[in-house]
């Protein structure tokens, strides 16, 4: 199994080294080992369970619904409750999603104008409105 500094973990995850102080000050990221000097030293497992944090984090699931799948995900018994944590947060990203792709339409639309407006200015044809 590897271990990791700080540094190397934050550059693995991609979260800062003040975020991974954060997560484990908040119990995000429990049990972090510690080398004989008391400094943190990160585990494959942990980056595992970091990178579920930045999918997480990523699709905005706040953080006391990560709280929430964290305590869950140390217990024992209890896949139905994270299943349903999980299952609404899909809903959400789905709902996002939906509303991102309608805006893309709009911005596509504009970007068709704009295109068509330049072509039509090159050719001669006047203005664009």
């Amino acid at each position: 199994m590897s271990s990791y500094s700080p540094a190397e973990t934050s550059a693995k995850s991609g979260f800062s080294i003040d975020t991974l102080r954060y997560y484990e000050k908040i119990g995000l990221l429990p049990g972090i080992a510690r080398d004989t000097a008391g400094r943190r030293v990160f585990s494959d497992g942990d980056l595992s369970w970091l990178h579920m944090l930045r999918c997480l984090r990523d699709t905005g699931m706040p953080i006391a619904e990560m709280l929430r799948y964290a305590e869950l995900a140390r217990e024992r018994g209890t896949e139905t409750e994270r299943l349903a944590l999980l299952r609404a947060h899909d809903r959400r990203v789905e709902t996002e999603i939906a509303k991102l792709r309608e805006q893309q339409r709009h911005i596509q639309t504009k970007i068709g104008f704009y295109a068509g407006a330049t072509a039509a200015c090159r050719v001669g044809a006047g203005p664009a409105a």
